[in-house]
């Protein structure tokens, strides 16, 4: 019978690589904007599949789409100088 042994510390020894790096948090904060947007789109699309479809939901969704875009928009057009990892050179 083989013994039960624990691998914890072959998991735990790479702990510190698996943390994001600030230019990782730097770029997931530029992006939060269009983070927020799409989940109050998927809230306005979960909302509306729960009822018969209204107006108000169609509204609310429209609003969504509008600010999702308007977030990606304001995304592309930022400033030059920032650069998102992993972008092509």
């Amino acid at each position: 019978m083989n013994p039960i042994v624990t691998v914890q510390d072959a998991v735990t020894a790479f702990a510190d690589w698996i943390e994001p790096t600030d230019t990782e948090l730097d770029a997931i904060e530029l992006e939060y904007p269009v983070i927020l947007a799409e989940v109050d789109l998927l809230d306005a699309q979960i909302t509306a599949m729960d009822r018969p479809a209204n107006e108000l939901d169609a509204r609310r969704i429209r609003r969504a789409r509008n600010k999702v875009l308007a977030a990606r928009r304001d995304l592309a057009n930022g400033p030059a100088a920032v650069m998102l990892p992993g972008g092509a050179a």
